[in-house]
């Protein structure tokens, strides 16, 4: 009997504990499915703030009372919400500063009386001034072709431009140098800008500067020359005997008034070629000869600084071009030689023939030029003249260049400061 309430006795605590069980995990599976339910609310909540401040809505919070149990979680996210939203407005002022940045650059480019358009190296426009817009007459420009408005002179590529002449090619009343440099960007990416000039009015102006001088050395000549007429007479004497300081003089006088004469031909002939063009009267001759002769002549200007010109030169070099105009570009060389080189010094003349060229050199041991001189000794007035007190026009090397130009060949120049300059003149066989 013992054993059977013993029995019994097991049998109810097993009982009771498979019910006290079975409550237990009752209660905490409805615990687990409550706590389950609250995070999908939470995630919910969640996923809701974040698209809010996806769609730019800096403002959507989650609210920390609601979720307590989630409070350290929600604070994190809160705080991260309020530095982006600082961050957008930092943002926003940096791009508001950008902006106004922006339009104060443009408008002073837009200010400017040049025309400025940034172009890639395919010469497409990515952005340009009002002046560009303007001159080409067109009002949507981004995204086309630099080379659909403007033509390239002097056979010139368009990202080499260094203040060189170019036209429009619906307007080619209006004159326009351009330059273009390139833009050092941390990108990489090349970028240029080309800055256009309009320079009609000084185009204008020179023009008209030229027109006077032009008529002035005109009316100028005539009595030059009347002048050089006379001064013959008196040497021959016809006007009667002449004693010899009379004929020093009269040789002093002469000599001026025939470097007089060649001042005034270069200015005119300088304003032919500016004019209409030069107009070249091929011939075909003999070229060692033909220097020989200009030596001659020029040999008794050096005498009176005691130079002496040589010519060394291969055999007989056979040579087509304007006798008139390539003599005027030699003395012009040799003249200046004998005005800048050293007083003594050999001036040397080399003629050589390439496989496809004629070259002739002029050499002076004299003063040399400095590196900023070698650039614009070839421009138009400008002299080392005024520099060793003595008098030029500065159109005698221009004049000499276009000449050659003509020739379809090149004058350039090489020296070295206090040593010597060689003048160079390259034409095609």
């Amino acid at each position: 009997m013992l054993i059977g309430i013993i029995k019994y006795t097991i049998y109810f605590l097993l009982l009771f504990l498979c019910s006290a069980g079975i409550i237990f995990f009752k209660k905490k599976n409805s615990k687990t499915e409550e706590k389950l339910h609250l995070l999908k609310n939470y995630c919910q909540a969640v996923e809701m703030t974040l698209n809010s401040v996806r769609y730019g809505n800096l403002a959507k919070k989650l609210d920390m009372e609601l979720y307590p149990e989630y409070k350290a979680l929600t604070r994190t996210i809160n705080r991260m919400i309020e530095t982006l939203n600082d961050r957008e407005q930092m943002l926003f002022e940096s791009q508001t500063e950008l902006r106004n940045q922006n339009k104060f650059l443009q408008a002073s480019i837009n200010s400017l009386s040049d025309g400025i358009a940034i172009i890639d190296k395919e010469g497409i426009i990515i952005n340009a001034s009002n002046n560009i817009y303007k001159w080409f007459n067109i009002e949507v420009i981004r995204g086309k072709n630099i080379l659909e408005f403007i033509n390239l002179l002097d056979d010139k590529n368009l990202l080499e431009l260094k203040n060189n002449e170019i036209s429009l090619k619906h307007n080619t009343e209006l004159s326009f140098v351009a330059d273009c440099n390139k833009l050092e960007l941390e990108d990489k990416k090349e970028r240029f800008v080309l800055v256009i000039k309009n320079i009609s009015d000084q185009k204008e102006i020179e023009t008209l500067k030229e027109d006077f001088v032009a008529t002035l050395t005109h009316d100028l000549k005539v009595p030059i020359i009347a002048e050089a007429n006379m001064l013959d007479l008196f040497l021959s004497e016809k006007f009667g005997e002449i004693s010899d300081k009379q004929r020093v003089a009269l040789n002093n006088m002469k000599a001026s008034n025939n470097e007089l004469i060649n001042l005034v031909q270069i200015v005119l002939e300088t304003y032919k070629v500016n004019a209409s063009g030069l107009s070249l009267y091929y011939e075909n001759f003999e070229l060692v000869s033909f220097l020989q002769k200009i030596i001659d002549e020029m040999q008794p200007v050096a005498m009176h600084t005691d130079n002496k010109i040589y010519l060394e030169a291969d055999a007989e070099i056979l040579i087509s071009a304007d006798i008139t105009q390539l003599k005027r570009v030699i003395k012009n060389l040799i003249h200046n030689a004998i005005s800048y080189g050293t007083a003594g010094t050999n001036i040397e003349i080399k003629v050589y023939s390439g496989s496809e060229n004629i070259n002739i050199t002029v050499k002076d041991y004299g003063k040399g030029l400095q590196q900023d001189e070698i650039q614009k000794i070839f421009q138009k007035y400008y002299s080392t003249a005024k520099k060793f007190r003595r008098t030029g026009t500065g159109l005698g090397l221009y004049l000499s260049q276009q000449i050659i130009k003509a020739h379809n060949g090149t004058l350039d120049v090489k020296s070295e400061p206090g040593k010597y300059t060689e003048f160079c003149i390259t034409l095609p066989k």
